[in-house]
């Protein structure tokens, strides 16, 4: 847990699976939640709606945040959306990735580059940073110097692309575009694994 005044960032670890073209992983995910005693953000609601539900420990939940649609990092958000009354919100580019896992149900909202999410008081501004899929999304809090890069920027670089909706040259792009563009000091809040740093991760990410 890192707090910064009344507002602090918490992490969440579920275990479950990720499944596409035809291959199944066992896999741990980070969800994370940013708020205060009042009120809190989930991002990626991965695998136990309920787990995550206790850790926002009667709060007012404002939205959950999906970084990207694979199924792994959104197969709790309706659930979690049910039992809190919050909007799950989602790029519009993953919308057919998402339907994949959820076919009956569509995100209640959508995540668009440069939109400002609030939450406790603070900004989390909507950095679209295609290549991983191609909604994929991340999530500035200049406030808490923090980033939330879903899967698209790991401890060690930029994040998978070797599947159906991804690109490399796109997901690299992105990262020496829009991420590593951020202060240096910037700790980089990722989708699975541990936390690293914006300075970290600039020899990781091929130049043009």
């Amino acid at each position: 847990m890192s707090v910064h005044g009344a507002v602090r960032v918490e992490r969440v670890v579920t275990s479950g699976t990720f499944t596409l073209d035809g291959e199944t992983f066992d896999v741990d995910n980070n969800v994370w939640l940013i708020g205060d005693d009042a009120e809190v953000l989930v991002v990626d609601a991965a695998h136990d709606a309920e787990a995550i539900h206790r850790a926002t420990a009667g709060r007012r939940v404002t939205a959950v945040v999906c970084t990207h649609a694979h199924d792994d990092h959104i197969d709790a958000a309706p659930a979690l959306s049910d039992l809190t009354g919050a909007p799950v919100l989602l790029h519009p580019d993953d919308t057919e990735l998402w339907s994949l896992t959820h076919p009956g149900r569509k995100p209640d909202g959508e995540l668009r580059d440069g939109r400002i999410l609030t939450v406790a008081g603070i900004e989390l501004r909507v950095i679209h940073t295609p290549g991983h899929t191609w909604g994929s999304c991340s999530l500035h809090a200049p406030f808490l110097n923090t980033v939330f890069t879903g899967d698209t920027l790991f401890h060690g670089g930029p994040g998978a692309t070797g599947r159906s909706y991804s690109d490399r040259p796109a997901i690299e792009a992105s990262l020496r575009a829009r991420l590593l563009t951020l202060p240096g000091s910037t700790v980089v809040h990722t989708g699975h694994g541990p936390d690293t740093t914006i300075a970290a991760e600039r020899p990781n990410v091929p130049t043009a």
